[in-house]
């Protein structure tokens, strides 16, 4: 297989998430429409629980791996390497059996925690019976990672960026096969639809595990090694490593999850205390935990894509000492962001009727208008993911501690508060819930890009520097799309929409790229633009 360098590595790892993430909202357009608003709270509460869970069972150790990997051949210590992958492998799976064990016997107590005062709507024994059907999935999806980051440690992104698509082609297959089977076939339970699609993806995880072995053994016999040699301290030094790598990565994904998982719980309790009526409410945490946040993975999987790149080549330069590098790949990093995720952002945030009406047709009330507003958390979001990994990737895992810590306190104690508040001053109360999540996110910014600039004098000057003409072309690139808004307000048909928004799509990516060419062009990298070229010729 073929090592990818960073800017490739990202950029491979970036177009597999999209796409991934693509098939995951392309599908919940046919599954909205099979399963509805309720189904989808259903879905929702189910994988809300499970990705908690799941960050859990994986322990933050896949990442640690690829990190360890990295860190191991910079400095040419094979047997070290293997030595950790197998223990790793081992952990890993008595944690995931003790994690299956916890979510399939304690569903219940989990779901009543979930409904919390809510008397009508999905029943107690139907979240019981999804968060079982998704609980086999632990059992898989932690080996699956720790593959991936074998293998991305090595810098083959190929592969485990490859592996991702097939999970989700076999995921996407299971739920609306199955959901269109018992349904529509044979006349079964919506918690039964719910159930099957919900177990998509156990059977996405060992589709792609068998393509990631057989990628695995080549690897591994290319470079077979004995590891009977190391001595107990050694074996005892490299089990330290491991934990101490993966416990920031456990904070880090946890906290990301139990952001959502707060909002989701405590969304429930808030619009319940106002006197929303249970339909309504599920059909906002819907938006929330399912349709909303299939749009919002779009921006978010850019940042996650770079991350997959990021940390390994972060903690491979800052090994060898060389900080000049780790600046650089820091600062591309997040000028990926602001050259990319945040104008995507923007221009979903304009469009969000459009959007919505294309993916959902026009049910739900309440979703265009809270994927306008919670699409901008999407871009905070996957600033917060790129800074985090980056930091890791610089071993100061007691900065990301404490920022991550000081957001999440800040989410949790302002998301009631601020529904209540909201809905006194006759706003939308759920944007009380998206605005305690952005203010936690942006404590979670703050603390170590302020930090990192004083106390370890990382550089950001390569990025400042481009942002005054970057806010000029983000005004004129608002002034245009609110004129192209206002000509096809109005405009509900399906077909309709996504031509006229494909035009204009298309006409202003033309005109940002133009407008930000050079800055783009530094970014991606000469020899990647040579070769696109050449492609194109």
């Amino acid at each position: 297989m073929k090592k990818s360098g960073f800017m490739e590595g990202a950029i491979i790892a970036t177009l597999a998430i999209f796409l991934s993430k693509f098939l995951g909202i392309i599908y919940a357009i046919p599954f909205n429409a099979l399963v509805g608003d309720k189904g989808g709270a259903l879905y929702g509460y189910a994988y809300q629980i499970y990705n908690l869970f799941l960050v859990i069972s994986t322990a933050g150790i896949p990442l640690a791996i690829s990190k360890l990997t990295s860190e191991y051949n910079a400095l040419n210590k094979t047997v070290e390497k293997e030595y950790m992958f197998k223990v790793a492998k081992k952990v890993l799976t008595i944690i995931s059996i003790i994690l299956f064990l916890i979510l399939f016997i304690f569903a219940k107590e989990i779901a009543l925690f979930i409904k919390g005062d809510m008397i009508e709507g999905n029943t107690i024994a139907d979240i019981t019976f999804v968060l079982r059907c998704v609980s086999f999935a632990i059992l898989v999806v932690p080996i699956l990672s720790i593959s991936r980051g074998y293998l991305q440690g090595h810098g083959y992104i190929s592969a485990p960026s490859l592996s991702q698509v097939i999970e989700q082609v076999v995921r996407v297959a299971v739920i609306l096969g199955g959901s269109f089977l018992t349904l529509k076939v044979f006349h079964l339970s919506l918690k039964t639809a719910i159930g099957i699609s919900v177990f998509g993806a156990t059977a996405g995880a060992l589709v792609a595990y068998l393509y990631l072995a057989n990628k695995l053994f080549k690897v591994k016999r290319e470079k077979k090694v004995d590891t009977s040699n190391l001595n107990k301290e050694e074996r005892k030094e490299i089990i330290k490593k491991i934990i101490m790598y993966a416990i920031p990565f456990i904070i880090l994904n946890g906290a990301n999850n139990l952001y959502n998982t707060t909002d989701m719980i405590l969304l429930n309790r808030g619009l319940n205390m106002i006197g929303l009526n249970s339909d309504d409410i599920e059909a906002i945490i819907s938006v929330f935990t399912t349709w909303g946040s299939k749009i919002n993975v779009i921006i978010t999987s850019i940042a996650t894509g770079i991350a997959i790149s990021l940390v390994p080549s972060v903690t491979k330069s800052n090994t060898k000492g060389d900080l000049k590098s780790v600046n650089s790949i820091f600062n591309k990093s997040l000028q990926i962001f602001f050259y990319v995720a945040l104008p995507l952002a923007i221009f979903i945030s304009i469009f969000s009727k459009e959007v919505w009406t294309i993916f959902f047709g026009t049910q739900n009330k309440f979703g265009p208008i809270i994927l306008k507003y919670s699409i901008i958390t999407a871009g905070v979001d996957a600033l917060y993911i790129l800074i985090c990994n980056g930091v890791q990737g610089l071993n100061k895992s007691k900065l990301i501690y404490v920022s991550i810590f000081c957001g999440l306190i800040v989410n949790i104690f302002l998301d009631v508060p601020l529904i209540l508040l909201f809905n006194k001053w006759h706003l939308y109360p759920y944007y009380g819930a998206i605005t305690s999540t952005i203010l936690g996110y942006l404590t979670s910014l703050i603390i170590p890009l302020f930090v990192l600039k004083f106390k370890y004098h990382l550089s950001y000057e390569d990025t400042l520097k481009k942002i005054p003409k970057l806010l000029l072309v983000y005004i004129l690139m608002i002034f245009l799309s609110l004129i192209y808004r206002g000509i096809i307000n109005n405009i509900v048909n399906r077909i309709y929409l996504i031509l006229l928004l494909g035009i204009i799509g298309i006409i202003l990516l033309v005109i940002y790229y133009f407008l930000n060419k050079k800055e783009i062009e530094e970014i991606v990298g000469s020899n990647i633009m040579k070769k696109i070229k050449r492609r194109k010729d």
